[in-house]
């Protein structure tokens, strides 16, 4: 695997992991958009491939708990603190409570998105090799930015921190975005957006919520279906580049991210997906 190609996916990766624009279908786009400039024909990921994409996702894991290295730790020693005493809970205004309930919706949401991607994992894998279908599934991804950001501005009473409803909806869009072309970070931010959070705190709340997720996948799928010995004979050179270049695209991305979410509309995303989609939806149709 060339490393220019796992530079190149890294910085893609670092920067669609945490925009609302789908770092999954953009992983699709780059690794076949490579393979047709190569004259290689779009067939199956090979392991190592698959085993890139797995360690690239890695690479954003790590930008985003340094990033929110503190809430991460407050949410830990809350939940610590409940553990012990559960009574912490029915303190409104308490920040131990707090912290400790956003641990547990954490925790609800990514069970529900464990149980709605499970089902639907075969056919999200099988999408990697049809990129014109993932240009689609973009295109419906900026639409639902639209439509967030217009549910959004209707509401007058926003909150600052996510309750169960709102963490079960939002579970629910992360389940979906399994599927390449759906964004995570479009899917749960827009989705906490139209059930009333603000900006910052659905933006916020999407990224914690990344974590379980990713950090789950990065363990599982390797011991499952990664051979030891084929695993040898990867570029690990190329791997390692292209893990650390999205760990460092990924953490300014949030940095930068989170200041524009406080500020400005999603909708530059949404044009930006559907442009990409359409274009995408072309190209791969016409060079299969």
């Amino acid at each position: 695997m060339p490393i220019l190609q796992t530079i190149l996916m890294g910085i893609v990766q670092g920067l669609s992991e945490f925009l609302p624009i789908s770092s999954s279908a953009h992983l699709v786009f780059t690794s076949n958009f490579y393979k047709v400039l190569k004259n290689i024909e779009i067939v199956q990921q090979s392991n190592e491939e698959i085993f890139l994409d797995i360690m690239l996702h890695l690479g954003t894991l790590v930008a985003v708990i340094i990033f929110f290295r503190k809430e991460i730790w407050e949410i830990c020693k809350a939940l610590i603190e409940v553990c012990k005493n559960k009574e912490i809970l029915k303190q409104t205004q308490n920040d131990t409570a707090i912290n400790a309930k956003l641990g547990i919706y954490i925790i609800i949401g990514t069970v529900i998105t464990i149980a709605l991607a499970l089902p639907i994992n075969d056919a999200a894998e099988h999408l990697v090799y049809h990129p014109a279908l993932v240009g689609g599934l973009l295109i419906l991804t900026g639409f639902v930015l639209f439509f967030s950001e217009y549910l959004s501005k209707k509401r007058t009473e926003k909150f600052d921190t996510p309750n169960l409803k709102q963490s079960i909806l939002i579970g629910l869009a992360q389940g979906l975005a399994v599927l390449p072309g759906f964004s995570r970070s479009g899917w749960t931010i827009a989705t906490g957006l139209f059930s009333g959070l603000n900006r910052e705190t659905a933006a916020r709340y999407s990224f914690l919520l990344s974590i379980p997720i990713i950090l789950g996948a990065s363990m599982v799928y390797p011991l499952i279906k990664i051979d030891v010995k084929e695993a040898l004979s990867y570029n690990w050179t190329a791997i390692i580049l292209g893990t650390v270049v999205s760990a460092i695209v990924g953490y300014f991305c949030i940095k930068y991210f989170m200041k524009f979410i406080s500020k400005f509309s999603l909708n530059i995303f949404g044009w930006y997906c559907v442009l990409m989609g359409i274009f995408t939806l072309i190209f791969f149709s016409i060079f299969k």
